[in-house]
C-alpha cells in the first residue's frame, strides 16, 4: 500500500529524519543560525549621514573618474520614491559596484559584489530625497577604485518630508 500525502506515519518519519540530520551539524558547530543568517556588511558606510563620510567609510574617498562606468537614469524624475537606474561597467575584473545618492539622508543606496569574470550590470530602483548627484563607485580586482556620476532632478522627494 502506497503512502498518501497526508499519511501521519510519513509525516512523522520526515520530521524525525530532518531532526536527526541537523542535530550532529548543530552539535559540531557547523550549523550556527547566527552565521547562516547574518551576512557581512559595511555598517559605517550604510549608516553615514553625509556623502564624504559614506565615501570614506566605503574606502572610496580617493576614487578616479572613469568613462567605463555607464549610468542610465532619467534626467528628471517626477517622483523620487521610485527612480530607476541602470548601471554597467566596462572596467576589467570589476569586483563591486556601490551606488551613492549625495543628498539622501543616508547616501549609500546599494553595494553589489560580483564574481571574477562577470560583466557587472545592475538595474536598481532608488528612493531619492531631492535633486541629487548619483555616484557609482567600482572596485576592481587590483584594488583600484573608479567613480562616475550623473545628476538626477527630482520634482517630488521620496525620503519623507
Amino acid at each position: 500500500m502506497a503512502a498518501l500525502p497526508g499519511d501521519p506515519l510519513r509525516r512523522a518519519l520526515l520530521r524525525g529524519s530532518c531532526a536527526s540530520l541537523l542535530l550532529p551539524l548543530m552539535g559540531s558547530g557547523l550549523l550556527i543560525p547566527a552565521r547562516v543568517l547574518a551576512a557581512d556588511w559595511n555598517r559605517p558606510a550604510f549608516t553615514a549621514r553625509s556623502i564624504s563620510e559614506a565615501l570614506r567609510a566605503y574606502g572610496a574617498d580617493g576614487a578616479v573618474d572613469s568613462l567605463e562606468i555607464s549610468i542610465v537614469a532619467p534626467e528628471i524624475a517626477e517622483n523620487g520614491a521610485k527612480v530607476e537606474i541602470e548601471i554597467s561597467c566596462g572596467l576589467p575584473d570589476t569586483r563591486s559596484l556601490a551606488v551613492f545618492a549625495d543628498r539622501n539622508p543616508m547616501p549609500l543606496c546599494a553595494a553589489l559584489d560580483f564574481s571574477p569574470g562577470v560583466l557587472p550590470y545592475a538595474r536598481l530602483q532608488l528612493k531619492l530625497a531631492e535633486t541629487t548627484r548619483v555616484r557609482v563607485v567600482a572596485r576592481t580586482g587590483d584594488g583600484k577604485i573608479h567613480v562616475a556620476s550623473r545628476e538626477v532632478k527630482v520634482t517630488l522627494g521620496g525620503c519623507g518630508a
